[in-house]
This record gives C-alpha cells, structure tokens and sequence, in this order.
C-alpha cells in the first residue's frame, strides 16, 4: 500500500495571505516528516489500520475458532453405527438441515490416544490399546422372547420357556471345545464405575465373561453393551459375609439367618433389575455360603428360574440341580502387576494339569489391563480361551 502526503494545507477557514506564507507552510510540512519520530508514529498508524482491514475481510476473531460441519452422508458406511441412526439424528421422515457453518460434536473417549505408562503402585491407570472385536459378532439381544416373567417394580423375572429353554442356556456365549485345556475368566463389580466398565466391555476379549452390581445406575444398559461386544453376562448377588453388618453389601443382601420367604423376595428383587444374564454369582457371602438352609432355598430359587450360578471359590464345596461352577482362585488379591500375572500363570498351570481353571477377578484398572495382555497370547502358549458357562456343570 502506497501512501503519499498531501501538499495542500490543512483545512481552515481562512486561506494564506501569500505565496511566501505558502512556501514556509510546505518547508515546515517537510521537516515534520523528516522527524524520526513522526514516521515511526505513522508507520504504526498504518500498521493498525492494515489490521484492521484484514479483519473486516476475514471475519470476527472475537467469534471463535472456525467450526466444522460434516454431511451424514460422510459417516453413513461407519461400521458399528447401528440401523436407524440417521433416523434418530433428524427425524423420522424428515430431511438433514443445510450444510451451514456448525460444529462437529467428537464423542469424549474414555482412554486418550497414546496414554502414560501405568503405575503399579497406585494400581495404575489402564492403558489404552484398541478395542477387541468379537469373533463371533454380538450375541443376541435381550429379552429373548419366552425367557421373561413380569417381576417387582414393573420388571422382568427370568422364566423357564414352555419349550424348556432357559437363561442358562440362551443367555451363554456358545462355545466349542478344541481339545486344548480351556481357561475361563470372571471380572466382577462391573456398572458402578462407568470407565473401568467399559474398558473391560470394549478391551477384553469376548470370551471373558462379565458380572454386574445390582445397584448400578443404567445395569440394564451395561449389559446390552456388553453382551453386544460378544461378552456373556453374570448378575451379582450380594451375601452376608462373617462380618456383617460393619461390611454391608447393600440393603437386599441375602442374609443366612432371614427366613426363606425374605430370602425369595430379596432375590426377585435383585433378578428383575436387569435381564440378559445366564447366571447369578456371589458378591462376599462368606456366611451365607456355609448355611444349608440359606443355599437350599438360594438354589431352588435359580433352579425355578433356569438359572447358573458361578462363585469366586467360596461356594466350592456346594453343589446342586443347576449348572454350577466355583473359581480356583482370585487373581488380583494383590493389586500388583506382577502379581497378578503370576496369579494368572498358576491358573494356566492349573489348566494344564486338570483340563480346565476358572479365575475370577474384580475390575481394577491394573486387573483389566493385565488380564487384556494375558490373553492375547493365551492361544500361543497351547490354551483355549473359554466363557465361564462353559465350565459349568449339573
């Protein structure tokens, strides 16, 4: 931009009496712009006036950054976007809004990109590697039609179909043998902790079985996911433990001494807060465990209902009319890495020995992220990773 000053003089009211009253006024016009710091005042006078022209022409800073908006078009072959998405964003029978200047919303991911290394000491913080697909696509939504009876507060009770199927069976995760020893896997305390959920969900491999609190905000939602991602699902019963009531499990805990009629009531309770899962198992119960008259009803209970029951080990020496099965340790009792992989290598050497170990575990981020690296390499060491159904028997 060239800029060049004006000769003539500034506007009066009044104009020069002479000629050589105009050469003095020109003589002093130059050497004010002779002045060094007269020019450095004009040259900052034009500096802000350029900035101010380039922001009339490119916009309003004070507005933000620019927003991107993307056509649904762009996202329609997305894989794991379910039927019916596009529907739910505009409308049925409607049509998207014009491409205008907007935002494009980014859902917040539970894991960053490229995570920190965990800490062992403070049970770390799980690490970030990409989903684990099933093998076998999602399993079967829940309610199957036939499995479901009206239960408390408006939900679903699990029910024996007419044609005899059960829970127990179309809720499990099929699963053929290859003659290798299986090694089966619960993680438990699922839904209270929406991050730890869904890591295990979306970063465990299918086969590992899942259990879900019972008071968990959304349960039904959780176990949708989860059976989604291929995951069969175990309902947590919460029992007396030998220090009840300074460690209380929840108000519908299952108490040894109540009579079986209080016992039924609370158990329908716990059943109809969720379906989709092919089995209950113990959440602490070390009392309750040891009482005859409290596990008789307990399982007649599932058995009226068709359905399994998995525990942590401390159920080990009862057994029953339905598909049963205990775990021959609990892998994370130390909340140490390396102690958790050395947990999971006795498990293995177990297999090898018997045929077959079932762990369980709760959902610590270290538990997760170990168990997530375990696994990967489970085929290779001559194992066959197995859902816990699979372990169960009459």
């Amino acid at each position: 931009m060239a800029v060049s000053f004006s000769r003539k003089p500034a506007y009066s009211a009044t104009a020069p009496a002479s000629g050589r009253e105009d050469g003095d006024l020109r003589a002093r016009i130059l050497a004010a712009a002779a002045n060094p710091f007269i020019g450095a005042a004009a040259a900052a006078f034009l500096f802000l006036l350029s900035v101010a022209l380039l922001v009339l022409i490119t916009g309003d800073p004070n507005k933000g950054s620019p927003m991107v908006r993307v056509a649904l078009d762009q996202i329609g072959t997305t894989k794991n976007i379910p039927p019916g998405w596009r529907e739910a964003l505009v409308g049925e029978g409607e049509h998207e809004a014009p491409l205008l200047p907007g935002a494009l919303d980014l859902s917040n991911l539970p894991f960053l990109s490229h995570p920190e290394p965990a800490d062992d000491a403070e049970a770390g913080a799980i690490a970030a590697p990409p989903p684990v697909a099933s093998a076998t696509g999602p399993l079967p939504a829940a309610p199957i039609a036939g499995l479901t009876a009206p239960g408390p507060g408006g939900g679903v009770l699990p029910m024996i179909a007419p044609d005899g199927r059960t829970a127990a069976d179309a809720y499990a995760r099929p699963f053929t043998a290859d003659g290798r020893p299986k090694v089966a896997l619960v993680i438990g305390g699922l839904g209270l902790n929406p991050q730890t959920t869904r890591a295990a969900i979306e970063t465990l491999p299918p086969e590992i079985t899942l259990s879900f609190a019972p008071y968990a905000e959304g349960l039904q939602g959780w176990i949708d996911l989860a059976r989604s991602h291929g995951h069969e699902v175990l309902l947590e019963a919460p029992m007396e433990p030998v220090d009840y009531p300074a460690n209380d499990p929840g108000p519908y805990t299952l108490i040894a001494s109540n009579r079986p009629e209080d016992t039924v009531r609370k158990l329908e309770w716990l059943m109809s807060r969720a379906t989709g899962y092919f089995g209950l198992t113990n959440y602490l119960g070390s009392r309750f465990v040891t009482s005859d008259t409290a596990m008789t009803t307990f399982t007649l209970a599932l058995k009226s209902r068709g359905l399994a029951f998995i525990d942590d080990g401390q159920a080990s020496l009862r057994g029953g009319p339905i598909p049963r099965a205990s775990a021959d340790r609990i892998i994370d009792d130390e909340l140490a890495a390396g102690s958790i992989d050395g947990q999971l290598k006795m498990l293995e050497a177990g297999a090898a020995g018997r045929g077959q170990a079932l762990g369980s575990g709760f959902a610590y981020p270290v538990t997760i992220n170990q168990v997530r690296l375990w696994a990967a390499g489970l085929s290779g060491r001559g194992l066959q990773l197995a859902p816990a159904s699979a372990m169960a028997k009459r």
